[in-house]
């Protein structure tokens, strides 16, 4: 009882600090946030961006070494040497867990650009965080549903049209945009619910990826392709919290753009579209056969 007592106690701790660490750096980015919007000349809006973004790899570090990803976990990168700060990069990843984000962020610090994630649109409401989102830039989507589009059509692909335009701002500064092309963390249920052909991953959804190409296809060194191992299973971010990840496995392999992805368009091209959705189809079965053998080998050694 003593031991679960303090097992839980570590997680309120460690909780509350991350909170008081964003709180903290939530003033300094807001701050800087309301110059550059006040003063839209170009050459100080990138500066401003640079320093926002330093920022918010500061506050992401702290939070990194209050949850102790720098000290309890063994996060084994992979396949990394070969990064730079000074590119832009699409990163694609599997998820499985809201510990994916901290994880990814632990594991690219200071390799690459800031991590910046598509959110949903509903998420700027998200007390402190939506708004430290929005001053980072990050990429907000308004996803329509299926039964919204049939009441209106004339809404029809401008989802993903909001996704470029999010999309464009990042041309004068270093980036990476990470999209989790599952859509929604992978469990067993959502599996079987969508009849995934995937032993560990849910089926891809392409046009968040195809947008983000389409529109910065030339500007991207490469595409990073992640694969998120947890050996001895997938953990809850509470767990995170009260110091019970150990072990995670980020194996990355860079695949190169090629011309005819810069060159169709996803959302009236079919040929295009096929073509798109044949490559993610085939670099998902390449990760789902790696989880399995990145799985299996931790569990021999």
């Amino acid at each position: 009882m003593i031991g679960k007592i303090f097992f839980h106690l570590r997680g309120v701790v460690t909780f509350a600090a991350c909170t008081v660490n964003t709180v903290i750096w939530f003033i300094p980015l807001m701050t800087f946030s309301l110059f550059k919007f006040l003063l839209p000349m170009v050459a100080f809006r990138t500066v401003m961006s640079r320093w926002i973004m330093a920022m918010g790899q500061n506050w992401v570090s702290c939070n990194s070494v209050i949850l102790g990803l720098r000290r309890n976990t063994h996060i084994d990168v992979r396949g990394i040497d070969n990064l730079r700060r000074d590119e832009w990069y699409l990163v694609i990843a599997n998820h499985q867990a809201w510990v994916d984000i901290p994880v990814l962020q632990t594991a690219f610090s200071r390799r690459i650009p800031f991590l910046k994630f598509f959110i949903k649109q509903q998420l700027i409401w998200f007390p402190f965080l939506g708004l430290a989102w929005w001053a980072m830039d990050m990429p907000f989507m308004k996803r329509y549903s299926k039964s919204y589009l049939a009441r209106h059509p004339e809404k029809k692909g401008r989802d993903l049209e909001e996704t470029k335009k999010a999309c464009e701002k990042f041309r004068d500064t270093p980036t990476t945009i990470i999209n989790f092309v599952e859509g929604t963390r992978a469990t067993e249920a959502k599996r079987a619910a969508r009849n995934s052909p995937y032993e560990f991953l849910l089926p891809p959804r392409t046009g968040g990826i195809a947008l983000a190409i389409s529109s910065m296809g030339k500007m991207f060194r490469s595409v990073i392709d992640v694969t998120i191992v947890y050996p001895d299973g997938v953990q809850k971010f509470w767990d995170m919290c009260c110091g019970q990840l150990k072990h995670v496995v980020i194996d990355v392999h860079e695949r190169p753009i090629d011309e005819w992805m810069t060159a169709g368009d996803y959302t009236t091209d079919r040929e295009y579209r096929a073509r798109f959705h044949t490559w993610v189809a085939s670099i998902w079965q390449d990760k789902d056969r790696n989880i399995k053998l990145i799985t299996a080998a931790e569990r021999k050694s």
